[in-house]
């Protein structure tokens, strides 16, 4: 009887089951609806208060957007006088800090759609330029009409940012302000308009007359040193020995360009050793272990890495200007140099090689011999990636010969338009460089290997040389190289 029973029980709840778990999942389902209608309550009472007091979201939604458009149209209106409009760019420049990466984005997205050039104005200034240059006469009239049509060529984001600049700290803000921007940007045509203008905004600012040449010691400010450690960008800084090497070495020089308003952040700066003859190898002049050189010496100034702080300034343009400062202060201070040169990187061989050889057509001759010779001596992956090769005499002399020629190849062939494809070539050219020598092993780190196969460049800069290269560069596309160089093509 019991055993009947405990049946009847286990079968009541075996058919309750169901409705159990039916009434459980109920429970949950409407517990999730209610936690969803409560966070849309929240948000719906945010957006309330929002709408009453002014708040602004760190995300900046849409709803929010009127919010920032008020400040937007009433900083553009300068009423009120310098101190007020001062207050009102304060304000808006603190809402944008307070904003979060999203709402940060959303703020550039606002500025490159609502606030660029006014279509409208625009179409009718060109049209009454128009009306007057028919007029031979209207000189008067025809100038006054440029004017007006420069004045609505510039657009109302423009205006505002100008606003920012003499703020406290205004043209740091404003240079991060468009490090944003350019991650941003990507393919979308506002963006990339409101990217154009601001770097032409900058690049007025940072014009190289307002810009001043600072030697970096080892005595700087520690906040310093720790900034150019971080913003190394070619021979990573590996300990304080190595930097104090490279700052207090008798043969050892740093340069950087500062704003005078932002007198603690170097825009960009350059490290330059003083040697006798121009250096094949990066190991043994970064070497702690060295002998120094003595600087009656020294005969050669080596340009071995320079580095950008702000990404905020891409395309500005100021390491080229850097060098030739750079060139005219140790030329002056020091008579004795005579030689100016680089011992460079040339990061873009692996990637070229590797897709001239994944190709069906190796291009000339002499570029497909010298592939084929490299393919025949083993697979290409160990050249750049094992670090075992490096050490294998007998593998590296095998292929020190075809390499070199492809890397000539690169250098002077490989073009992207009209400029070399090599993006360290090209900024050295570009300048009035010309190309000195290639130097085998010159770089045997783990980064060197894998970039260049161990190779690295010198680049020359003779003064009386430097404007002509430049213009041959850029107006005819020459390249001017040493024999020893130029004599690789022809292998």
């Amino acid at each position: 009887m019991l055993f009947g029973r405990a049946q009847t029980l286990q079968l009541t709840l075996s058919c309750a089951g169901p409705r159990i778990n039916m009434l459980t999942a109920r429970k949950l389902t409407l517990g999730r609806s209610l936690q969803q209608l409560r966070q849309v309550w929240i948000d719906a009472g945010q957006m309330a208060r929002n709408r009453i007091t002014g708040a602004i979201r760190p995300g900046l939604p849409p709803e929010d957007h009127h919010l920032v458009q008020r400040q937007i149209d009433a900083c553009l209106l300068s009423s009120g006088g310098a101190v007020s409009a001062h207050a009102r760019a304060v304000e808006l420049g603190r809402v944008y800090l307070d904003l979060d990466l999203k709402g940060r984005r959303n703020f550039l997205r606002l500025l490159a759609a609502d606030y660029g050039v006014d279509t409208t104005d625009l179409r009718q200034g060109v049209d009454n330029w128009l009306e007057v240059s028919l007029d031979s006469d209207a000189q008067s009239g025809r100038l006054k009409a440029e004017a007006a049509l420069r004045a609505t060529l510039r657009s109302a984001r423009i205006r505002l940012l100008t606003q920012f600049n003499d703020l406290p700290d205004g043209i740091k803000f404003l240079v991060s302000m468009r490090s944003e921007l350019i991650a941003l940007k990507g393919e979308d045509p506002q963006l990339n308009a409101f990217d154009r203008e601001f770097k032409n905004l900058l690049e007025s600012w940072f014009d190289i007359g307002f810009l001043e040449l600072h030697r970096i010691t080892w005595d700087a400010p520690a906040a310093l040193l720790e900034t150019l450690a971080n913003y190394e960008a070619v021979h990573p800084i590996r300990s304080w020995r190595d930097i104090k090497h490279r700052l207090a070495a008798a043969d050892r020089r740093c340069y950087a360009f500062i704003h005078p308003q932002m007198p603690n952040d170097p825009l960009i700066f350059v490290w330059v050793a003083l040697t006798h003859g121009i250096p094949d190898n990066i190991q043994n002049l970064l070497s702690i272990q060295g002998a120094e050189v003595e600087l009656g010496e020294a005969n050669t100034a080596v340009f071995y890495s320079i580095s950008a702080t702000q990404s905020g300034l891409d395309g500005v343009g100021l390491g080229s200007f850097l060098i030739k400062r750079v060139v005219d202060r140790l030329s002056r201070d020091h008579k004795q140099l005579k030689e100016f040169s680089t011992l460079s990187p040339i990061p873009g061989f692996t990637r070229w090689l590797q897709e001239l050889t994944a190709g069906e057509d190796c291009g000339s001759g002499s570029v497909n011999d010298a592939v084929g010779r490299l393919q025949h001596h083993g697979d290409l992956t160990r050249i750049f990636s094992d670090r075992s090769w490096v050490r294998d005499a007998v593998a590296v002399d095998q292929v020190r010969e075809p390499l070199l020629v492809l890397c000539a190849h690169y250098l002077m062939e490989a073009k992207r338009g009209e400029s070399v494809l090599d993006p360290v070539a090209n900024f050295h050219l570009s300048n009035g460089a010309s190309i000195e020598r290639l130097n085998w092993l010159g770089d045997t780190s783990k980064k060197g290997q894998l970039q260049s196969a161990c190779l690295m460049a010198n680049y020359r800069y003779r003064l009386k040389d430097i404007e002509s290269n430049h213009e041959a560069y850029h107006t005819d596309g020459k390249i001017v190289c040493a024999k020893s160089v130029s004599g690789l093509l022809k292998t």
